[in-house]
C-alpha cells in the first residue's frame, strides 16, 4: 500500500533540502523559470508569468497534494550564507494500483552541474521507496535532454527505452521520450 502524506514533508541530505513550497519562494520560482532551457526541456510554459508562479505555490502545490496527483518539493541548497531555491522536484502521474510513481525535476541554471539535481533526486527516490512504499520510479526524459539523462543516471535509474513521438509541444511539435526507472528491490539507498 502507498502511503500519501497529508503535507509535504522536509528532507535534508547534506547541504540540500527538499521542503514544500511557501509564498516567499514565489519570486525565485518567477526568475528561475525565465530560462528558456527549463521551458523547452519541461512542462513549464515558455511565457512564464509572475501569475504561474502565484498559482504554482498557491494552487497546483495544495490541489495536487490533496487530490493524489503530485507531491511537489521546493530543492534549495544550503551551500551558501543563506539557503537558495535551487529547483523543483516531484512526485506525480502515480499509479497506485501498480506501485509506480514518475519523478520529474528542473534545476536553476545558478546549480546546474553541481550534483544539486542527482542529490535531489536520490533523496526523493529514497523517500519514495522506504516511506511511500513505490515499487517502481521512472523519469521520462526528452530524447535531446543529455544533462537530465546524465543526473537520473547518477541516481541509479537505468535507461529502459525510447518512446517515440510521445509528447506534443507547445509550439506543436513531437518530440520523442527515453524511458528511465530504478526498481525498490534493485535501489542502493542514498550514498
Amino acid at each position: 500500500m502507498i502511503w500519501w502524506p497529508s503535507e509535504v514533508p522536509t528532507l535534508t541530505y547534506g547541504n540540500i533540502t527538499l521542503r514544500p513550497s511557501r509564498e516567499s519562494d514565489i519570486e525565485s520560482i518567477f526568475n528561475a523559470c525565465q530560462d528558456p532551457l527549463i521551458s523547452h526541456f519541461t512542462t513549464v510554459p515558455a511565457d512564464y508569468t509572475l501569475e504561474h508562479a502565484q498559482a504554482f505555490v498557491r494552487q497546483l502545490d495544495p490541489e495536487g497534494l490533496q487530490s493524489k496527483r503530485e507531491i511537489r518539493f521546493i530543492v534549495e541548497s544550503n551551500h551558501g550564507v543563506a539557503p537558495e531555491l535551487a529547483g523543483v522536484i516531484s512526485f506525480h502521474s502515480p499509479s497506485f494500483n501498480n506501485k509506480v510513481a514518475e519523478i520529474g525535476y528542473w534545476i536553476t541554471k545558478e546549480f546546474r552541474g553541481k550534483s544539486i539535481g542527482t542529490t535531489a533526486v536520490k533523496v526523493l527516490t529514497n523517500f519514495g521507496f522506504e516511506t511511500m512504499g513505490w515499487n517502481r520510479i521512472e523519469a521520462m526524459i526528452d530524447h535531446d535532454n543529455e544533462a537530465s539523462k546524465k543526473v537520473v543516471t547518477r541516481a541509479g535509474y537505468e535507461h529502459e527505452g525510447l518512446l517515440r513521438q510521445r509528447v506534443v509541444r507547445d509550439d506543436g511539435s513531437i518530440i520523442d521520450m527515453d524511458v528511465y526507472a530504478v526498481l525498490q528491490n534493485n535501489w542502493v539507498g542514498l550514498q
